[in-house]
């Protein structure tokens, strides 16, 4: 059962207002929402991650303090709080099911109706005397703000980017610089997001080693071990380098990389990785693997590398809703044709050897 908005652990206290009791949080996290942000950057429990929608208080707002938009997604509650130090705001967070703004806006959860809905179900209009929110600016695609307006009577005025960006936009009468309305996506940016994608992709990526160990032995040329040992581990180290190359190598060489399609991207690194493995391989001198073999590795590290690199699409700058789903209607058949390829050149080798 979910807790009720006051008994969250990050909830130090209450307000009464003409509504009742508010919940009242701190800009300081505490260590368990700095852990809860390590787990979640590590994949853990992503989807479960959130608060309760409803209304907030941050300091000690009155009927005129400014009401601000948020998802509960805790992440991005935590870094809305966070970064209103010293600031009497009320926070009025939606129920977009886990989901951060910018994807959320996109899946239609941080929408027109959410927003008229939470206005209504928190009593907003009867907690302040104004008619304003301040909704993130990456919640554009999902908010059609005169209807939010038609239908509550708030108007909507979009804020900066970045949440840090929120106290000089406040002070500046809710006005953006330029700079506060530009989504950057850096190489820190993009290093952030890296174990939320490769978490889940060793997970699996065990699973399938331990296949390819077993089919290697009972299927290859010598005695169980020996088989391991000679196409079993070699293949393992293929998939954990596709992992590399898809997971981590693409979105940290993400501008340099040709191609717009994420996947193209992807293809290029796992190509590149591929064939210095099978250099490095044949310069170690290891013996047994043939040429059917190598060639397998290619086509199935490249077309790994190439599908992982597609979860980065959602977190980009690089590319629109429309765009990933044009491209997933010609690249995923191509990587699932390309792995099997691989997979039977490789059980096949081992049936010739």
């Amino acid at each position: 059962m979910s807790p009720s908005i006051l008994d969250q652990p990050f909830v130090i206290g209450s307000v009464l207002t003409p509504v009742g009791a508010v919940p009242t949080v701190s800009h300081e996290l505490t260590a368990s929402d700095l852990w809860g942000t390590v787990r979640v950057r590590f994949g853990f429990r992503r989807m479960h991650y959130t608060v309760v929608p409803g209304l907030y208080a941050l300091g000690k707002p009155d009927d005129k303090s400014s009401v601000l938009v948020t998802a509960n997604y805790k992440l991005s509650f935590d870094s809305l709080r966070s970064s209103l130090r010293g600031r009497d705001v009320w926070i009025l967070v939606l129920d977009t099911n886990g989901v951060n703004v910018w994807c959320a806006a996109g899946k239609g959860t941080f929408s027109t109706a959410e927003i008229v809905e939470r206005i209504e179900s928190s009593g907003l209009n009867k907690v302040v005397s104004h008619r304003q929110l301040i909704v993130p600016q990456l919640a554009g695609p999902g908010v059609a703000a005169h209807e939010v307006k038609k239908l509550s009577g708030f108007k909507v005025t979009y804020g900066p980017i970045r949440s840090e960006d929120l106290p000089a936009f406040l002070d500046a009468g809710f006005k953006a610089s330029p700079q506060m309305r530009l989504k950057t996506f850096s190489s820190w940016e993009r290093i952030v997001l890296i174990p939320v994608e490769l978490v889940p992709a060793l997970k699996h990526a065990g699973l399938i080693i331990l296949g390819f160990l077993g089919v290697a032995g009972l299927v290859g040329p010598g005695s169980y071990w020996t088989n391991v040992t000679t196409h079993g581990l070699p293949a393992a180290w293929a998939l954990l380098s596709a992992v590399l190359a898809g997971a981590v190598l693409t979105p940290v060489l993400l501008p340099w990389l040709p191609g717009r399609a994420f996947s193209v991207k992807g293809a290029v690194v796992g190509l590149v990785v591929a064939a210095m493995m099978i250099l490095l391989q044949g310069l170690g001198g290891a013996g047994g693997t043939t040429a059917a073999e190598k060639l397998a590795w290619l086509l199935m590290i490249t077309a790994v590398a190439a599908y992982l690199a597609m979860n980065f699409t959602g977190a980009s700058t690089y590319t629109s809703l429309s765009g990933v789903k044009k491209e997933m209607r010609w690249a995923v058949p191509v990587q699932i044709a390309t792995v099997c390829a691989g997979i039977f050149l490789w059980v096949g080798s081992l049936l010739m050897a």
